[in-house]
């Protein structure tokens, strides 16, 4: 689905069909085009690289998901895949999505898959400051990477209050330990981590391979990019970190009441093992039982047990058993 299509010449925009305009118009002068598309299927985005004069790649391989940040250069066409990334509060989940970028020397291609990073702010605040647009497509790239970069931020503000709250269930008085709860937690802020941890390695080398050609603006933008970036790489590992030590705590409080309940059982087991004792002694129906024959032997054999009984609970109360 086709989002926005306009043309950028001194600054100001225009309007531009790509479905019957190409670069060569008049109207894109020595200007650039930028085509957002959001899910497109193969007919339209080829439609769109046709227009733009993109070539030297296929539609269905730019289409293909990549589990990773890609950076790929066919001549003068510069691919950049980036992972969006929004946090589902509700469920708990990283909603991991994909950013495509196909930038050519007069034009920029954007193709979005998932609902994080919407450019319609970017290219507004772009079309509010001509100076911007005059940079050319360089202008575009750094404000779609910024975009996807800031999304980041709110994904881990996410993360960090359920894994607040889960750490506070963890030392709870509750009997019940969140362990399943840590577990997803963890896993979804590894699926972020691999997301955005390796976008370092192609922001570098885009900055390495086509910073020559940008102008000093677009390159500071790119810098500071990068080190936000390493903000948030860090601090997802810092995450990563902090259920790593919740779930080492959840699972030691496991253990230590399961070791309580074991004693607690081993003293009630030891306390009923005397009258048990004692009935089976009795169940045996000997004869040469002097105390069968005393007018008291039943009230004292049952104060005994539970004179016994009672040494033992005692003993196991003061020990910390019971």
């Amino acid at each position: 689905m086709r989002i926005d299509c306009a043309a950028y010449v001194d600054g100001q925009r225009r309007e531009f069909d790509p479905a019957t305009m190409t670069l060569d118009d008049d109207v894109v002068g020595d200007g650039f085009v930028w085509l957002g598309l959001r899910m497109p299927d193969e007919a339209e985005l080829q439609q769109g690289m046709d227009s733009l004069g993109i070539s030297g790649m296929s539609a269905l391989d730019v289409l293909t998901p990549h589990a990773r940040p890609v950076l790929t250069v066919e001549g003068p066409v510069v691919q950049l895949v980036l992972r969006t990334a929004a946090y589902e509060d509700r469920n708990e989940t990283i909603a991991l999505g994909e950013m495509t970028m196909l930038v050519g020397p007069r034009s920029v291609l954007t193709i979005r898959h998932g609902q994080a990073s919407e450019l319609s702010s970017a290219r507004a605040a772009l079309e509010a400051d001509p100076d911007r647009l005059l940079l050319g497509p360089a202008a575009v790239v750094a404000a779609v990477v910024n975009v996807v970069i800031d999304g980041y931020g709110p994904a881990l503000d996410g993360f960090e209050n359920d894994v607040v709250e889960v750490e506070r269930d963890v030392f709870s008085d509750s009997i019940r330990q969140p362990v399943q709860r840590l577990y997803k937690l963890k896993r979804e802020v590894r699926r972020m981590i691999v997301a955005i941890d390796s976008l370092d390695d192609p922001l570098a080398r885009l900055i390495r391979v086509r910073g020559s050609h940008m102008p000093a603006p677009i390159l500071h933008d790119l810098n500071e990019a990068s080190d936000q970036l390493d903000r948030a790489v860090t601090r997802a590992h810092s995450l990563s970190g902090l259920l790593d030590a919740a779930l080492t705590a959840s699972l030691t409080q496991i253990s230590v009441r399961q070791n309580d309940d074991m004693r607690k059982i081993s003293a009630w087991v030891a306390m009923a093992a005397v009258p048990t004792m004692v009935a089976g002694i009795y169940g045996m129906n000997f004869e040469n039982m002097p105390e069968l024959e005393w007018a008291i032997g039943y009230p004292v054999v049952l104060g005994a047990t539970g004179v016994a009984v009672g040494l033992l609970y005692r003993q196991f109360k003061k020990s910390g058993w019971l």
